[in-house]
């Protein structure tokens, strides 16, 4: 999971849609791959220029299929450019076809007019794929290219964070917000989880409260915003679940907060409401009270924390 913060999350934390333009779902950053029914299709008497707009605005509103669609028909019609190949392989990374996009996006790295956006593509599956080093400097390439590149800012942000470059990380953060046509909602709930990980509570909440004012239905933004309430000993207030909400997830999530606290009663206290809660087994709250009790046994915190952790 990119998206986990502790070692066994129940969901993730932040999005790797966080890293890439199409991905923004909850449970999974490659979700939402079913989106609308198909109703744009690809006409051959238009140029490869307007059938690229039109994959990019299905790709904008997540709408994977219609997308699909047209790409497939683009090529079955022998309808090709550099452009169509860079939104192709965006689209293989919203699948999580992390080896396919990388090849799409490096056969046209050599275009001298694409070649920032395939450069951003490719550092941010060379990333998901744990890449980190070559995943920098794609995407450090990329910025100097074209700085409008939000993405490739937001991307960077998450391998600074992964360093605990904390100056870079908020720099490129920052970057990010600025750049025109920004996912501000993603990049907010990204850098709240730097603040997070710096042990920054206060910055980390507000963060977190502004990407949901940006986007209610931003799940990883809510889940980090109850961690940060429970690593606060706010166990309570943490645990609030609403229409919708995995309890048992939420109990899981929460008691693993408690023991990076070293609350280990309590963590082993929502760890079994948890276990209750989901009403068969419960591997990963299972896993962590098991964790639980070997931590209290060696009077040690010893659970790690991740940045932007993804699939």
């Amino acid at each position: 999971m990119r998206i986990g913060v502790f070692r066994r999350l129940a969901a993730p934390f932040c999005l790797a849609a966080a890293l890439a333009s199409v991905t923004s779902a909850p449970a999974s950053p490659f979700g939402h791959l079913l989106g609308k029914p198909a109703s744009h299709k690809a006409d051959p008497t238009i140029g490869a220029s307007a059938l690229a707009d039109q994959v990019r605005l299905a790709l904008d509103e997540r709408r994977y299929v219609d997308a699909a669609g047209l790409i497939e028909k683009a090529k079955v019609d022998n309808i090709h450019s550099p452009r169509l190949s860079v939104l192709d392989g965006e689209l293989l990374l919203a699948r999580g076809q992390l080896a396919d996009s990388l090849t799409m996006f490096r056969s046209v790295a050599s275009d001298p007019v694409e070649r920032p956006m395939a450069l951003e593509g490719e550092g941010l599956a060379l990333s998901l794929l744990g890449k980190s080093d070559e995943a920098l400097a794609d995407l450090k390439q990329a910025t100097v290219l074209d700085k409008s590149l939000w993405r490739a800012w937001n991307g960077l942000g998450r391998e600074y964070d992964m360093r605990k470059d904390w100056k870079l990380s908020q720099a490129a953060y920052t970057q990010a917000l600025a750049a025109p046509g920004a996912n501000a909602a993603i990049v907010l709930n990204n850098r709240g989880y730097s603040h997070l990980l710096q042990k920054q509570n206060e910055l980390a909440s507000a963060d977190f409260v502004a990407a949901l004012e940006k986007d209610p239905a931003l799940v990883a933004a809510r889940t980090n915003l109850r961690l940060t309430m429970a690593i606060e000993g706010h166990y309570d207030r943490a645990s609030v679940t609403g229409l919708g909400d995995d309890r048992a997830a939420v109990l899981n999530n929460v008691g693993l907060a408690a023991a990076i606290r070293g609350d280990y009663n309590e963590a082993s206290k929502l760890l079994n409401a948890a276990i209750e809660a989901k009403g068969k087994y419960y591997e990963r709250a299972s896993d962590n009270l098991q964790l639980t009790k070997e931590l209290q046994a060696r009077g040690q915190q010893d659970i790690s924390v991740t940045p932007n952790a993804t699939p």
